[in-house]
């Protein structure tokens, strides 16, 4: 079964979005005051997913905040932060001069979707700016072959000369560009003065990618529940504000390197994150594992974040190791709290009627065909 197609449908959201271990990076001691420890941070980007979570919790450890950005995107979660912060208004493609005076103690690149754009940023800043904290992916992996992949896992710097398929020349690109711009900023600062945070697939109130929320839709309903996968697969997931706020703390405490920033805490099998998950709502749910991939395929479920077939290249995708990231401070909300809040976002006046309805009353989605394939499926095994 072809499986790049769902990366290549995650990297084209997480792009329009803005988004997506053996030992901890140089630290360096911090001063021993409170007041010492309070950051002036450039956030490049700040509107789109990540980023307001980031903003409100640096508000609330008492930093201070500049973002830059176009000026065109509003977020649908924490809109009271912006009145908060310094708003700086340019383009990366092609307008860079409000960035060309000012001193931070920190920038957090949350945009950087082109290489050339975190070279310029990164050379600009360097004299100006203590750390660069560049915002990548375990998209860097790809392909994912391996059963532990770590942060010393070597990542992609060039596309192939030949695809095994020309869906996957997207996912190619994208670890490429990820990791190249890594490079761009470790070249600009140096290794002692660079943060590389990789995320795995966020979840979580903001999310424009539409890529989860499936499952807060159609748990809190309760019923019968299709749930994709062998009984052995497993997930990596993490909640938008736990990544965001670990980013923060990594900065805080300088350290530096780069960080594979993956939940849960231990394994967790697709059916294991369906069974906790469906406990944040007071339903009656029956779940229906549907363990033939081709069966999925041709009913149209070639993904359902955050299971990820693992076969081919995508064999490692939820096999990502987070114990560097733990032990310098990485902590995980419980999931049932991260799905009824985001469902309680979903359902808020945050998100018009008009975009739930994409995702809701998509004829191609899963929330519009289920019934109709677990009927299939059910008389196949009858």
């Amino acid at each position: 079964m072809e499986s790049s197609k769902s990366r290549r449908d995650f990297i084209k959201k997480s792009i329009a979005a803005g988004i997506a271990i053996p030992f901890l990076g140089t630290s360096l001691l911090a001063c021993d005051t409170e007041e010492s420890k309070k950051m002036k941070i450039l956030i490049l980007g700040g509107t789109s997913f990540l980023g307001p979570h980031q903003i409100k919790y640096a508000l609330e450890r008492g930093h201070s905040v500049s973002i830059f950005t176009r000026g065109k995107t509003k977020s649908t979660v924490h809109p009271e932060v912006f009145d908060k912060v310094e708003h700086l208004i340019g383009d990366r493609n092609n307008n860079l001069k409000a960035l060309e005076t000012g001193e931070w103690d920190l920038v957090i690149d949350n945009s950087g979707q082109n290489v050339k754009w975190t070279t310029d940023t990164a050379e600009l800043l360097k004299d100006r700016v203590k750390y660069y904290l560049y915002t990548s992916s375990t998209g860097v992996y790809y392909p994912y072959l391996g059963d532990h992949i770590t942060e010393e896992t070597v990542t992609l710097t060039k596309e192939p000369e030949t695809l095994d398929h020309p869906d996957e020349k997207l996912e190619y690109w994208y670890g490429v560009m990820k990791t190249n711009s890594e490079n761009a900023a470790i070249k600009a600062f140096g290794v002692d003065r660079t943060i590389i945070a990789r995320p795995t697939y966020m979840f979580g109130p903001g999310d424009k990618t539409n890529r989860f929320i499936h499952w807060p839709i159609r748990l809190a309903k309760g019923g019968d529940v299709l749930v994709p996968g062998k009984k052995e697969d497993l997930v990596q997931y993490a909640d938008v504000r736990d990544v965001a706020e670990f980013m923060i703390r990594l900065a805080e405490n300088k350290l530096t390197g780069k960080f594979n920033i993956v939940g849960p805490t231990n394994q967790q099998t697709m059916l294991e994150f369906v069974n906790e998950a469906k406990g944040a709502f007071n339903v009656n749910t029956n779940i229906v594992a549907i363990d033939d991939y081709d069966f999925l395929e041709k009913n149209g479920i070639q993904y359902l974040v955050p299971w990820i077939p693992p076969i081919g290249k995508n064999y490692g995708s939820s096999r990502a190791s987070n114990k560097k990231a733990i032990t310098a401070g990485l902590t995980f909300r419980d999931l049932k709290t991260s799905v009824k809040e985001m469902h309680d976002w979903w359902y808020s006046d945050a998100i018009t009627q008009e975009k739930r309805d994409v995702v809701e009353k998509n004829p191609k989605g899963v929330l519009m065909n289920e019934e109709e394939i677990l009927k299939k499926w059910k008389a196949l095994k009858s």
